[in-house]
């Protein structure tokens, strides 16, 4: 016992393996005993604090034992930093959706883009599901994992929830047709960032085109704000009648916001008012089919 006591005691006494462990640990800033306010410090003393604070170290006596060497400790792996937008990417992207004439043309440029460092960290690309032909279109957030892994929107636990309260209005995904904002999974299920729904909006704008519905649902606030140009919050959007137009050259569509199931799943009190939307929506629904 007491030579592993002295070997742990060797072992702390290099200053490597300390300072290992501060960086494993998270430390990353070195916090003085007493607090300086440096706001208060002229250049000079800003200049000459580290230098007294820091005194250089003294050289050891030429007879003192050397230490054994040990290897030097390796360095943490980092991830190589992704640009996940610049004007050159949206660019390429709004160039590869306009090319695309017909859905299956918009999934392969999809599948083809590499501009979105999401698509080499998910595992599928989630185009669509349902049916492209009808007069409903739901536009969600971004894949999960049940949606990742199988390649499909709206599979999980929240999707199941969406088609039973859609059920409830006499739709299913034989008369409705879904996708996202995003077609890859950010990791952990994080929200997108800025950078990367706007690399992607040109994909799901001209998505909305080809599909040409009569109603648009944007589920949750991410899918709201993002295609209605606002950052008003989705407890202010949801309920109400926007005008959205994938393209200045085609009509208007008319698009609600309603609360993501998601959501609805944390938030439970909160199904009554997205029942008022759904009533209202199928109320729409029926005066323009009717047309």
């Amino acid at each position: 016992m007491a030579n592993a006591v002295a070997d742990m005691t060797d072992e702390w006494a290099d200053p490597r393996v300390v300072l290992a462990f501060y960086r494993d640990a998270g430390v990353d800033e070195a916090i003085e005993d007493a607090a300086v306010d440096r706001y208060r410090l002229s250049a000079a003393q800003k200049s000459a604090a580290p230098a007294a604070r820091s005194p250089a170290p003294t050289a050891p006596p030429r007879d003192a034992p050397r230490e054994p060497s040990r290897a030097p400790l390796a360095a943490p792996q980092l991830m190589p930093q992704v640009p996940l937008q610049s004007p050159a990417t949206v660019t390429d992207a709004r160039q590869a959706a306009a090319a695309a004439t017909t859905l299956d043309a918009l999934r392969d440029a999809i599948a083809a883009f590499d501009g979105c460092a999401l698509k080499h960290t998910a595992k599928s690309t989630v185009f669509a599901d349902g049916n492209p032909q009808a007069a409903l279109m739901i536009v969600g957030e971004a894949p999960g994992a049940d949606e990742d892994r199988l390649g499909k929107p709206f599979v999980g636990v929240s999707g199941q929830l969406l088609d039973r309260i859609f059920a409830a209005i006499g739709y299913d995904r034989s008369n409705f047709y879904i996708t996202n904002i995003l077609p890859w999974r950010p990791p952990g299920n994080r929200s997108p960032t800025a950078a990367e729904i706007a690399t992607c909006m040109p994909f799901v704008e001209r998505h909305i085109a080809l599909v040409k519905p009569k109603v648009l649902v944007f589920a949750g606030g991410v899918a709201a704000k993002a295609l209605l140009n606002t950052t008003e919050g989705i407890m202010r959007l949801r309920g109400r009648w926007f005008d959205y137009r994938a393209d200045a050259n085609m009509p208007a569509i008319v698009a609600m916001p309603t609360f993501h199931p998601a959501f609805l799943l944390r938030s439970p009190a909160q199904k009554r008012e997205a029942w008022r939307d759904m009533l209202a929506i199928k109320q729409r629904l029926a005066e323009l089919t009717s047309q």
